[in-house]
């Protein structure tokens, strides 16, 4: 518990219960700092048109704040940058987690008495754009503390020299995976390949799609299974359609916790082959990669970005050149004739990032 009631401000630019990294992360940072004894505020944009946000923004311990969907974005920018103003004032730290947010972060600093801490995920300090790139530099050395999420985003920022840096994984909460009811389903395919994120270049899934003409040859009754939103899934399709394994790779979509959770536990091994896109979009720690790994799934993943910090190579899974084929067949091959050992090194790995060992490391951080 901390020593008084302090207030924090969170300010994010996204937030449950549509997904998304940044805002998984804004939510549990904010759940658990209210557990530990902090009065916590959340401003986050409306992302959904229905009732979902204010059932679910009713579900959380923390106060949530919403800038109501307009037509007229500037409008958005407007409320969000006057009600970070107005509740920083009485606030002891503002902590802002985003790319807007940062700006917003270091407007804010000179006229406000709370203590400034920024989050950077990976994408909002690798912008192609060097225009974008220099507005967020110089946002960031106004901060009075930065929290990377994984050493490699924290490399991006290394020629700024920033003084007070540190790096704080990405958790899971399991009290939100204990509740689930165990079940398993039956997927297609043996091995059965899992994917879970949006459907998009940054997650890699083409990367994956390209390799399984190779490794069908290898593996025949192979299956690849795509969780998460459908986003390009044109394009995917007509990949398939172009290589000829369309039979072999189904898009599931978006599925709720618990059916997620039945992915999670009916897979044979988790791959995210992220790709650092021409825009800078890169993969700045990779979630679901410790989510997999929870439930004993041992991980395949990119090099080379966020997830060096997600996989502990060759016990919860192995990290590989996604421009290699050769490295992803041979990390299949040695993980189906090696399952005991990456099973049990997955879950020891996936419990040392659970929220309430992660939100110490932030509260120290905060309070030093």
């Amino acid at each position: 518990m901390s020593d008084k009631k302090e207030h924090i401000v969170i300010l994010t630019s996204e937030f449950p219960p549509l997904p998304g990294g940044i805002g998984n992360h804004a939510c549990n940072l904010a759940e658990n700092l209210t557990v530990s004894g902090y009065r916590v505020s959340v401003i986050a944009d409306q992302r959904a048109d229905s009732n979902q946000e204010v059932i679910f923004d009713k579900s959380l311990k923390s106060k949530i704040y919403r800038v109501k969907k307009v037509s007229i974005r500037s409008l958005m920018y407007l409320k969000r940058i006057w009600l970070s103003f107005k509740l920083s004032k009485s606030a002891d730290v503002l902590i802002c987690s985003g790319k807007f947010p940062l700006w917003i972060g270091a407007v804010l600093k000179p006229i406000i008495k709370a203590k400034v801490i920024a989050v950077i995920h990976g994408t909002e300090v690798n912008f192609s754009n060097q225009n974008l790139k220099k507005s967020i530099s110089i946002s960031l050395q106004r901060f009075d503390k930065v929290i990377a999420v994984s050493n490699y985003t924290k490399n991006l920022v290394s020629h700024l020299k920033l003084k007070n840096t540190m790096v704080i994984p990405n958790g899971f909460e399991i009290s939100n995976f204990s509740s689930s009811a165990a079940s398993i389903i039956n997927l297609k395919g043996s091995p059965s390949l899992l994917t879970v994120g949006n459907l998009t270049e940054r997650k890699g899934q083409a990367k994956v799609i390209e390799y399984l003409p190779s490794l069908i040859k290898k593996y025949p009754d192979l299956h690849y299974h795509c969780v998460g939103l459908k986003t390009e899934i044109d394009k995917y399709r007509r990949l398939c359609d172009n290589l000829g394994v369309s039979k072999y790779v189904t898009f599931h979509g978006h599925v709720g916790v618990e059916k997620l959770h039945d992915f999670y536990r009916s897979s044979d091994i988790f791959v995210m082959l992220s790709q650092n896109t021409a825009s800078g979009d890169i993969e700045g720690f990779g979630i679901a990669l410790i989510e997999a790994n929870y439930f004993r799934l041992p991980t395949i993943g990119s090099r080379n970005c966020g997830i060096e910090d997600a996989i502990n190579h060759q016990n919860s899974g192995l990290l590989v050149d996604s421009s290699k084929i050769k490295e992803f067949e041979n990390a299949i091959f040695q993980i189906l004739n090696n399952l005991p050992h990456y099973k049990v090194k997955a879950k020891i790995w996936a419990e040392k990032h659970q929220w309430s060992q992660i939100i110490k490391r932030y509260i120290s951080f905060i309070k030093s």
